[in-house]
C-alpha cells in the first residue's frame, strides 16, 4: 500500500496532518542515509576522471583503510572515505559538497578538512600542471592548517597504489551507520527533522 501523499501545492497550505505523513515517510529515507553514502563512493567507480592507477572508489577506500588503519577516530575515516564524493557533481568545489554532507554529522575541524583539501592537496601536483604549490598558504594560521596538510600528504596524495591493500566498503558500513545516524547539529534543520 502505497503512503498517502499530500494534497496541497503550495507548502504554505499544507495541514498538520500531511506534514505528519511526510515526516513519517523522511524518517526513512533519512533513515537509508549510510545506505546511500555507500552507494555514493561505490559509483564513484564509474565516474570520470580517468588517467590514475586507480578510480575514485578505490582511491576513497584507500584513504579510509589508511585512516583506520593509523588509528583516527570514526569521523575521521568516514570522512576519508567520503572525501572525494563530491567530484562527479562538483569537480571545481567538491571538498565544499563533500564537507556538506558530512557537516550535520562531524566536527567543525573535520569538516573543514574536507571542505579545504583540494587546495591543500594542491601542493603535491599543481606545478605539474601550471599551478602553485603554495595556494594553501592563504589559510597559514588557520588553526586546522596543519591537520588539512597531514589529512592530504597521509589520507590522500599517497592512495593511488593499484597494489594496496585496501578494506572493502562493507567494513566500514558500520562506521558510516554511526556517523550518519546520529542526530544532526545542523541549526537549519533542526525544526525538520
Amino acid at each position: 500500500m502505497a503512503a498517502a501523499k499530500a494534497n496541497f501545492t503550495r507548502m504554505q497550505d499544507g495541514t498538520a496532518e500531511e506534514y505528519a505523513a511526510i515526516e513519517e515517510a523522511d524518517a526513512k529515507y533519512f533513515a537509508d542515509l549510510p545506505g546511500r553514502v555507500a552507494a555514493a563512493v561505490a559509483g564513484l567507480a564509474k565516474e570520470g576522471l580517468g588517467g590514475y592507477a586507480v578510480d575514485r572508489t578505490q582511491h576513497s577506500l584507500q584513504s579510509a583503510t589508511r585512516a583506520h588503519r593509523a588509528g583516527e577516530d570514526v569521523e575521521y575515516v568516514v570522512a576519508a572515505l567520503v572525501h572525494d564524493v563530491g567530484d562527479p557533481l562538483a569537480p571545481f568545489s567538491h571538498g565544499r559538497l563533500a564537507a556538506s554532507i558530512l557537516k550535520p554529522f562531524v566536527s567543525p575541524r573535520i569538516t573543514w578538512i574536507i571542505e579545504q583539501h583540494p587546495v591543500f592537496q594542491m601542493y603535491f601536483y599543481a606545478p605539474h600542471m601550471g599551478g602553485t604549490r603554495d595556494a594553501r598558504e592563504r589559510f597559514r594560521g588557520h588553526e586546522w592548517f596543519e591537520d588539512a596538510a597531514y589529512f592530504c600528504e597521509h589520507y590522500d596524495e599517497n592512495c593511488f597504489d593499484p597494489n594496496f591493500e585496501t578494506l572493502e566498503l562493507e567494513f566500514f558500513r558500520p562506521m558510516l551507520d554511526e556517523v550518519f545516524g546520529r542526530t544532526p547539529n545542523f541549526p537549519e534543520t533542526a525544526a525538520h527533522i
